[in-house]
């Protein structure tokens, strides 16, 4: 239900689950939820009982992607920085992290994912870059994780085309660590956490950091480049058409038209109302 936290958090034998508890909207975040995700995550980073987190989501979905259609009037800079706290703060999480994959997990619930060390998944889960359905582009660390994962020409693939994904296929990309049967997969996820948190924390969390930084360390470039581009695609008549075309059913028509209104020049005030923003 809506008045239920909008994030679940249980602690077991050394293992911190996170759980995205909005069911209703296939566990879309939300401001609210952005908020809640990042602070838990800060905290849990100086939690010395936390031996390793797992995060799934509730209701039989994993994550939705941003909810484009949640009322929010901050401006794109601010909310694309509270995908950009989540982002790095999961990235550098010192424990190890598993994601739990049930469902679909589309845009930046795929990315939640694919910031996760370890993703174990049922045959039956959706995945998809979906951002570009919604005219938009990349975000939640998608630009920065998916040429690392699957080389860059396969990245392009699941970025430009947006193409939906199963469990099996995921993991001949190497986007899925494990695939496990819809009724074994808590207990697999269960024993796999256990193990993790059962290891030495402090060389499990100099390995990660090291793997991580042997990877590349351009994460915040990354994150800052897809701000920018996300506050642009805002600024267009896509994401608006995108969203009125999922909520009508139909098939979204994209024309790139700018919409942000200029500012009129002294003297030119009649001349800006009959002149259009497509430029």
């Amino acid at each position: 239900m809506p008045d239920a936290p909008v994030l679940l958090t249980e602690d077991a034998d050394g293992v911190r689950t996170l759980t995205l508890n909005r069911p209703w909207r296939k566990n879309a975040i939300d401001h609210e939820l952005w908020l809640t995700l990042a602070d838990t995550l800060r905290h849990t980073a100086t939690d010395r009982s936390v031996r390793a987190v797992v995060i799934t989501g509730a209701g039989g979905a994993f994550c939705s992607g941003a909810d484009i259609s949640a009322p929010d009037n901050n401006h794109p800079v601010y909310r694309m920085r509270e995908l950009t706290d989540v982002a790095l703060l999961l990235h550098e999480l010192p424990m190890p992290t598993v994601a739990k994959v049930r469902g679909v997990a589309v845009g930046a619930g795929w990315n939640l994912a694919l910031g996760c060390d370890l993703v174990v998944a049922t045959p039956e889960a959706r995945f998809s870059q979906i951002f570009v359905r919604r005219g938009l582009s990349l975000d939640l660390g998608g630009s920065w994780l998916l040429p690392k994962l699957v080389g860059l020409q396969q990245a392009k693939r699941l970025a430009l085309l947006a193409e939906t994904l199963d469990g099996d296929q995921a993991r001949e990309l190497g986007l899925v660590t494990w695939v496990v049967p819809e009724d074994e997969i808590d207990t697999y996820v269960s024993d796999l956490a256990g193990r993790l948190a059962a290891g030495p924390p402090i060389a499990l969390a100099q390995t990660k950091a090291l793997l991580n930084a042997g990877a590349d360390h351009t994460l915040r470039e990354a994150l800052a480049g897809e701000a920018t581009a996300q506050g642009l695609n805002f600024a267009t008549a896509d994401a608006p058409e995108a969203l009125a075309a999922f909520a009508e059913k139909r098939e979204a028509q994209f024309t790139g038209r700018w919409t942000v209104h200029r500012p009129a020049m002294p003297g030119r005030e009649n001349s800006e109302k009959t002149r259009g923003t497509d430029a």
